[in-house]
């Protein structure tokens, strides 16, 4: 089987912070949006804020992420992915 790598966009943070959230379980957030738990859960220690969310669970905030991935690739070299 071939793996297809591809960038986390704004769009999947804002949806893994939308059923974060909510509650839902990282590996259905995987599930969901196709990719591996492991990639969910590095997305969200990469936006954590330093806080707790309503459910008690270190908060994500997907504008925070997107800031420090632009951040990274800025950084290293490569052109940050406009979301």
């Amino acid at each position: 089987m071939v793996r297809q790598y591809r960038y986390i966009d704004f769009q999947d943070r804002k949806e893994i912070s939308t059923r974060y959230l909510n509650g839902d379980r990282v590996a259905d957030i995987a599930d969901g949006l196709g990719m591996a738990t492991a990639t969910v859960y590095r997305e969200l220690k990469r936006g954590e804020t330093g806080g707790l969310d309503r459910n008690q669970r270190r908060a994500y905030n997907p504008v925070l992420a997107q800031q420090r991935v632009q951040e990274n690739f800025k950084r290293r070299g490569k052109t940050a992915v406009n979301s």
